[in-house]
């Protein structure tokens, strides 16, 4: 073979292997890769008005849920306000991005299902999954959905949310308060005094009985809602005997074995989450994990007793 074309093969094959090498370019961080893609412009934009790009931009690694542009639109229209004012309160704008954001990396395999996530911001958030979709429940209960997921950066992933998450805003005493099938509950809490009390840090596990659930322990005792409250050393036996120090969520509820109460006894749970009590009575959990900004309310369909 000639020299000239040992020479035009060379040159042949390097231009052949660069081309093909072209498209397998490290991704940017996380503000990068954002930045580069339309569906992120309004995130981009308030990550940098948070002034969050330079802890962004460290090497981390960091697990970031990035709502898309739709899901700003829809929060604006959610808070009455417009993309102006969010951005002009930078101490809400920095708590609910910082509030997006897990340290460490954590592709969508790896996620720990209807676990409390906690991110950098505080709070906690938690993951499901349904169907094939990734569902995640925020600290206000409102449901946001993974639609992209494992979006590589090179100091993390990014996982796309098709709306903003929310940090609580609200203790488990003034979840139980907006909520209307807990006034009689409500009005228990504050006849014992424990209002102040469960709504400090914690966290608490509060199982929390329904009005009707009320109405029936007043039958089986024989006592009016009066009698009840007006006996706070019972009253705040009872109350605290529904209260676990510390978060349990629904994937975290030891099963078949003694769960200790802030009133000192225990009671169990069964697979069904049916609880049996120190007395042998059974009461169904008949909704689980309503998140609060200090712990987490199971909702039971009766009333739970300690020992005589």
């Amino acid at each position: 073979m000639s020299i000239w074309m040992k020479k035009l093969l060379t040159v042949l094959t390097v231009a052949f292997i660069a081309g093909c090498g072209g498209g397998d370019d490290p991704p940017g961080n996380v503000v990068q890769v954002a930045q580069s893609d339309s569906r992120f412009s309004i995130l981009a934009e308030a990550i940098q008005t948070a002034g969050l790009t330079d802890t962004l931009a460290a090497p981390g690694p960091y697990t970031v849920f990035a709502p898309t542009n739709a899901a700003f639109s829809a929060l604006l229209g959610e808070l009455g306000i417009s993309k102006d004012q969010l951005f002009s309160n930078k101490a809400l704008l920095t708590a609910v991005l910082k509030y997006h954001v897990v340290a460490g990396q954590v592709n969508s395999s790896s996620v720990s299902l209807g676990k409390a996530i906690n991110p950098v911001g505080g709070g906690y958030f938690k993951i499901d999954k349904t169907g094939s979709d990734l569902i995640i429940t925020d600290g206000r209960n409102r449901k946001s959905k993974i639609v992209q997921a494992d979006i590589a950066a090179s100091n993390g992933v990014i996982h796309a949310t098709d709306k903003v998450l929310l940090p609580a805003d609200k203790t488990v005493v003034q979840t139980a308060i907006a909520n209307p099938d807990f006034s009689i509950l409500v009005e228990a809490v504050t006849a014992a005094g424990l209002a102040d009390t469960l709504s400090a840090p914690g966290p608490f596990t509060v199982f929390a009985p329904t009005n009707a659930a009320f109405a029936s322990l007043l039958t089986e005792l024989g006592l009016t809602k009066a009698q009840l409250l007006a006996n706070t050393a019972l009253l705040t036996k009872v109350l605290t005997y529904h209260v676990v120090p510390g978060l349990v969520l629904k994937a975290d509820v030891p099963v078949n074995t003694p769960i200790k109460t802030v009133e000192g006894e225990t009671f169990t749970v069964s697979p069904a989450l049916a609880i049996t009590d120190q007395r042998g009575r059974q009461a169904n959990i008949v909704a689980t994990d309503v998140l609060a900004s200090n712990g987490v309310i199971h909702v039971l369909e009766k009333v739970i007793l300690p020992a005589p």
